[in-house]
């Protein structure tokens, strides 16, 4: 009795998790592609990423206690990243790869995912002001990008992404068996990093302890 009790629970935890991938890896997995400066088509680095912070999300999901999964994934995400930014230095032709991993981390955070100020300073433990210096500083960073483009008339790399809006429903991801359709919306909003930043940004927005504050 006490075994059927608890593979009945271990397969409503499965079905609950594999749903809940399905609704929200696709947004996941932009947002970790990009932190880890990837461009679109080349996610490896990303899809490691998530798949480690979906593990946690899992090995948790019991205890989660009402907690949005989605909050507590992005969460993982972000202190993984913090953790692992200075394996993600070097440019890789992604929308946000000429910033330092931590100028990715708050950009994605604060603008792509919407997340406030306050919380952001506190998930990454730095004071608002530093966040909002940091936020600053790389979006002025994307719109001198984008100008000096315009300047020459060069378009953007083969697989650099215009905006960093969400990938549409219905594609797949090879991340811990994600799949993208539906989603599930973010805490903060949903608005792209390209028109929080505003349109002449093109490139979109996009670090913790391995970039340094």
């Amino acid at each position: 009795m006490v075994r059927e009790r608890r593979a009945a629970r271990d397969g409503r935890r499965a079905r609950e998790f594999e749903a809940f991938v399905a609704g929200a890896g696709g947004r996941l997995l932009h947002a970790a592609t990009l932190l880890t400066g990837e461009p679109t088509g080349d996610t490896e680095a990303a899809e490691r990423l998530l798949t480690a912070a979906l593990a946690r999300t899992y090995a948790r999901w019991d205890r989660l206690r009402g907690e949005d999964p989605y909050d507590h994934t992005r969460r993982t995400l972000a202190a993984l990243f913090a953790h692992r930014g200075h394996r993600y230095r070097r440019p890789r032709g992604g929308t946000l790869a000429r910033l330092t991993p931590q100028e990715r981390l708050v950009l994605v955070l604060r603008l792509y995912e919407g997340v406030a100020e306050e919380q952001t300073a506190a998930a990454l433990g730095l004071p608002v002001e530093r966040v909002r210096a940091i936020c600053t500083r790389a979006v002025t960073a994307m719109r001198s990008a984008a100008a000096r483009r315009g300047t020459t008339g060069t378009r953007p790399s083969a697989g650099t992404s215009s905006s960093t809006e969400a990938p549409p429903s219905g594609g797949t991801s090879s991340s811990a068996g994600a799949s993208p359709s539906g989603g599930t919306p973010p805490s903060g909003g949903s608005r792209s990093a390209a028109e929080a930043t505003g349109a002449e940004a093109e490139a979109g927005a996009g670090a913790g302890t391995g970039a340094g504050p």
